[in-house]
């Protein structure tokens, strides 16, 4: 990326009907991208799936796409014990998790529209709900 990444959507964000106008640079974790695959198997009917393979489409065209490599493990490992240290399981929200930590070893904001799946986490993540 040529410029500093600014913001990292979460998956809620990207399947919204109608997402907020974010300036700079934007980017979308790999788990990201994972859940929506996992929408489109789950779809109940070939309407649904059509809508959701579309919107996975122009999700990876139009956003780069982070991997979770090192640094993301690294961040991921922290969070998820600041996740224990609230006295919650890390693993019930393991792909929220890697969202987070893929922003995290970013430096970049995490936008979201769902705040408390991030609690537990807000001091070591700038998260900005939408």
């Amino acid at each position: 990326m040529g410029a500093a990444l600014r913001a990292v959507l979460d998956t809620s964000v990207l399947i919204a009907a109608a997402g907020p106008a974010i300036e700079g640079e934007v980017a979308v974790s790999a788990a990201s991208l994972a859940e929506l695959h996992f929408g489109v198997q789950q779809a109940g009917d070939d309407d649904v799936r059509s809508a959701r393979l579309r919107r996975l489409a122009e999700v990876e065209s139009r956003f780069e796409v982070l991997p979770v490599d090192a640094q993301v493990a690294r961040s991921y490992g922290a969070l998820a014990r600041r996740v224990v240290s609230s006295g919650a399981k890390p693993r019930a929200r393991v792909m929220d998790l890697l969202i987070a930590a893929t922003a995290h070893a970013h430096g970049a904001v995490l936008y979201t529209r769902d705040r408390h799946d991030f609690s537990a986490i807000s001091r070591d993540v700038e998260v900005r709900v939408v």
